[in-house]
């Protein structure tokens, strides 16, 4: 009788043992798991302020403005400005 005493008190510690163990494993996993999220908001939020940023250099406005001021480029005088038909560059 002591013997199974013994024994089932040793089954007992280990299934302890190991409840405790994987409490502490899911509760470090639940944890990585909380950061990678953050991480993950915080990266969409980056790429939101990417996203608005390449709009802004990519403006039309911007780029007519850099191109007149800092390039000294001026629209061609129309009378100079040809249209070619791509079916006719083709023959």
């Amino acid at each position: 009788m002591a013997k199974l005493s013994l024994v089932l008190l040793a089954v007992l510690v280990a299934c302890a043992l190991g409840l405790v163990t994987s409490q502490h494993k899911a509760r470090k996993l639940f944890s990585d798991l909380e950061r990678e999220q953050e991480r993950a908001r915080n990266l969409d939020i980056e790429y939101g302020q990417l996203q608005l940023e390449a709009s802004t250099w990519g403006l039309h406005s911007r780029v007519e403005k850099i191109a007149t001021t800092a390039l000294a480029m001026r629209a061609p005088d129309p009378r100079r400005v040809r249209l070619v038909n791509p079916a006719e560059g083709a023959k």
